[in-house]
């Protein structure tokens, strides 16, 4: 590098063995090398973030499950669907999915998702069931959730934090 900065040529019996023509190649590689290096460090970050909101979705999930099994089906549902919301809204982040409302509800960020293709009718149709479950546990309505109703919601939440990307 230093001889190609300095516009060094090294020659042998009148040829030239190394011009600064030679020192191309080297910083060709040198920045694939860090380009590859920050594209790792892009992903790594990616993995992290993602294992960190995973864990965090497991403990918010058991904590509804915890509640649902000793009566608390509103306060499990409530947590539950903050969780799926959550969760949606990061994939809605992810896919640069744009949002017309500044804090989306489920149905808004399932209908985003939906209209960017990036869940297919039968996820969507699931989702909303769960939004529709969340709903009962979140305003009182004549008929109260069932412990059921909030095993559902937290096992098809459970299941669109693990499938859904």
């Amino acid at each position: 590098m230093s001889d190609y900065l300095r516009g060094t040529t090294v020659k042998q019996y009148g040829d030239v063995i190394a011009g600064p023509s030679s020192a191309m190649s080297p910083i060709y590689q040198q920045f694939n090398i860090i380009q590859g290096l920050q594209n790792r460090f892009d992903s790594t970050l990616y993995d992290i973030r993602t294992l960190v909101h995973a864990d965090l979705h497991d403990d918010e999930l058991h904590a509804s499950e915890e509640l649902n099994k000793n009566g608390y089906q509103r306060g499990a549902g409530a947590i539950c669907g903050v969780v799926l919301e959550g969760h949606l809204k990061a994939v809605a982040d992810r896919h640069a999915v744009s949002l017309r409302k500044k804090d989306p509800s489920i149905s808004d960020l399932n209908d985003a998702l939906k209209n960017a293709n990036i869940l297919e009718t039968a996820t969507w149709r699931f989702i909303q069931h769960l939004g529709d479950i969340r709903n009962k546990c979140d305003h009182k309505k004549s008929v109260d959730p069932t412990k059921e109703d909030v095993s559902e919601l937290i096992e098809g939440t459970r299941k669109i934090t693990k499938t859904v990307f």
